[in-house]
């Protein structure tokens, strides 16, 4: 037994004397390989989203500037500043969203469900469709001609439309707001009573299909304001601008179809 622990502390000691050997030939060994390197803070602002960076921090025996959290984000420059981005809007809404109700039929057909006949009958379908009548990213209007139900390939795209067009506000340093929608799936029994006022209304409306769903571009729903002003610091204009980029970037990306619609204020938007 005696013999067994005279042989570990032997090789212990035999492992101790070499790695202290290979410190004196090579001594960069034992440096710490983060001195002089800037340290980056994750938590570069405080609750009041105050930069709290540029500040110095001691680490080790040396003094590292902290690198900004704002070379990694799109809302400040390296010095802390504000990054204002342009709102460039779109060459033209009736050129940029051109397409018509014969264009989106064909997704409404190839992701859509087989049109319900009323609102019972959609209330049967919730095995097909998801609820879309509560979100942070947007809003949905008092319905009279339709229901809150989309399939589930158009309920992500309405959630991702929302999320741009928050991140499009901030980005640009505008209030938030949320679109507002007006639209969303009709049964056939629907049609047929908007059809009785609205010209516009089509038998065969891609609204039937569970895909389609119009964002009306001359209403907004105030979320904040700037500098807690009672009234609203923007106007719809540049709101509808700012939308319009959104969307442009969301039918570029074959995400949807999107026709504007003159008469109806709307952005009329099928699933792709």
């Amino acid at each position: 037994m005696k013999i067994t622990k005279n042989r570990y502390l032997m090789s212990f000691v035999a492992i101790v004397l070499i790695l202290a050997m290979i410190r004196l030939i090579f001594p960069d060994v034992a440096k710490d390989k983060n001195v002089n390197r800037p340290v980056v803070v994750n938590d570069a602002l405080n609750d009041s989203g105050i930069n709290t960076l540029g500040k110095k921090d001691s680490v080790g025996d040396g003094e590292h500037v902290v690198s900004s959290i704002f070379k990694l984000t799109s809302f400040y420059n390296a010095e802390g500043t504000q990054v204002r981005n342009r709102i460039n809007s779109v060459p033209g809404f009736s050129r940029t969203f051109p397409d018509n109700n014969d264009v989106q039929l064909v997704s409404a057909n190839k992701y859509g469900v087989k049109p319900v006949e009323n609102r019972e009958d959609a209330e049967n379908r919730k095995k097909e469709l998801v609820f879309v009548g509560a979100n942070p990213y947007y809003f949905i209007d008092p319905l009279r001609s339709s229901i809150p139900y989309l399939v589930p390939r158009a309920a992500v795209l309405l959630n991702d439309i929302g999320r741009a067009y928050y991140d499009s506000l901030r980005i640009k340093n505008i209030p938030l707001h949320q679109i507002i929608v007006t639209s969303v799936l009709r049964s056939k029994e629907d049609v047929m009573k908007l059809r009785n006022y609205n010209g516009n209304a089509t038998e065969n409306s891609c609204h039937l299909y569970g895909t389609t769903f119009d964002v009306c571009y001359n209403r907004y729903k105030t979320i904040n304001k700037l500098d807690g002003s009672k009234g609203r610091m923007v106007r719809n204009d540049t709101l509808k601008w700012v939308l319009s980029e959104v969307l442009r970037d969301m039918r570029e990306n074959n995400r949807c179809y999107v026709k504007y619609e003159v008469k109806q204020g709307c952005f009329h938007i099928t699933v792709r």
